[in-house]
């Protein structure tokens, strides 16, 4: 950043927090790139999207969900995904964008739980950081709530978050909402039977 401040080229930063602030850097960018009507469209359809969901979530039980976007150290996924977490109807526990110890964690009791990790992918070994971290009698370890969400359709602040919003509906409310690409729950039962075992 230095060097390019030094050289005196032109550049764009973006450092959004919220789903407002991400449509703002939306039209930005589609402005200066002489698409302004096109990236209106699709403000609009992304606003229409996550509207349709909380609609669709609307009157239903609203289960305590924590989103990590890293593991060591445990960070929790930014303000936005708190936001489409609360729009797939549920409640986003802990400080969004923080570091967070497993115990604070493990004390708010989250009935689910979605690992986004920057640059893993699909790939977040759930059944091994559960067993690390002593979750076994967490909620939803208890009643395989766990999930892996691709990074990208959470992490990124783009269009894809309307992805990331329904593999987030579909974790928080797996009755009303088919399984998209992109979720993957926790496979291994025996973290849950240990679980029963312990009590």
């Amino acid at each position: 950043m230095t060097e390019i401040l030094k050289a005196g080229v032109r550049f764009l930063g973006l450092a959004p927090k919220t789903l407002a602030d991400i449509y703002v850097d939306i039209a930005t960018i589609a402005a200066a790139v002489g698409a302004s009507e096109r990236g209106q469209d699709v403000i609009v359809n992304m606003q229409r999207e996550i509207a349709t969901v909380k609609q669709q979530v609307n009157g239903k039980e609203r289960p305590r969900v924590f989103c990590e976007e890293w593991g060591r150290p445990l960070i929790a996924s930014q303000r936005w995904v708190a936001e489409l977490v609360d729009a797939a109807g549920g409640e986003f526990v802990g400080d969004p964008g923080t570091r967070s110890s497993t115990d604070s964690i493990l004390a708010m009791d989250p009935e689910v739980v979605v690992a986004a990790w920057c640059g893993a992918g699909d790939r977040v070994p759930l059944e091994k950081i559960l067993r690390d971290r002593k979750w076994q009698r967490m909620s939803a370890v208890r009643e395989g709530q766990v999930y892996c969400i691709s990074d990208e359709l959470l992490n990124t602040p783009a269009p894809t978050l309307v992805r990331g919003l329904r593999a987030l509906a579909a974790a928080i409310h797996p009755d009303s909402f088919p399984q998209p690409e992109g979720l993957r729950c926790i496979r291994d039962t025996r973290v849950r039977t240990d679980a029963h075992r312990s009590e």
